[in-house]
């Protein structure tokens, strides 16, 4: 490849794989749960789909196939794979916050409810919080997780409906177990 060929392509990938980075390091801190271990995903995910950007067919779906990048590089550094818990903090401007100040009554349910959930996601499978995460977080298309996990779009469906049925009964059972 000529000089002026690898900048392009250089410049194309910058162009496309730039405006992802935040979306990757979010689902890499929820996989790992740890910043520094995210950080070290992102950055050998760039790597590798830097070096890999001339097997990346142009007109199919660059977002599903960064993510891909990053899960099969998560999963190849997992021995064992271990459950990691989620953060679920809220912005301070979200608009489902409440609007009145917290008070300590609402601050400690709020922890609770932050936890019960905390645990149950982590409870789940790999398989199923990653199409949970990649749904709700991100908001990524049936079509486009399927083309980051390299499973069919029914799989991910049934994954998806599987996981969320999952997430709800342990909250469920933790919310009963924690209720005096």
């Amino acid at each position: 490849m000529c000089v002026l060929e690898e900048r392009s392509s250089a410049s194309s990938f910058e162009q496309l794989a730039l405006p992802l980075f935040g979306r990757l390091y979010n689902f890499a801190h929820w996989l790992t749960q740890n910043r520094e271990e995210a950080e070290d995903l992102v950055q050998e995910t760039y790597a590798k789909a830097l070096k890999g950007f001339s097997s990346f067919a142009p007109g199919t779906n660059f977002k599903a196939w960064m993510f891909r990048i990053l899960r099969n590089t998560f999963l190849n550094s997992r021995s064992g794979l271990k459950a990691a818990t989620v953060p679920l903090d809220l912005a301070d401007d979200d608009p489902a916050l409440p609007a009145e100040r917290q008070t300590p009554e609402t601050i400690l349910i709020d922890r609770a409810s932050q936890q019960i959930l905390q645990g149950a996601i982590a409870e789940l499978p790999i398989a199923y919080r990653e199409v949970l995460l990649l749904c709700e977080v991100e908001e990524m298309s049936y079509q486009e997780m399927a083309t980051a996990l390299a499973i069919p779009v029914g799989t991910v469906m049934s994954r998806l409906s599987r996981a969320r049925r999952a997430l709800r009964e342990a909250v469920q059972q933790k919310v009963r177990r924690s209720s005096p």
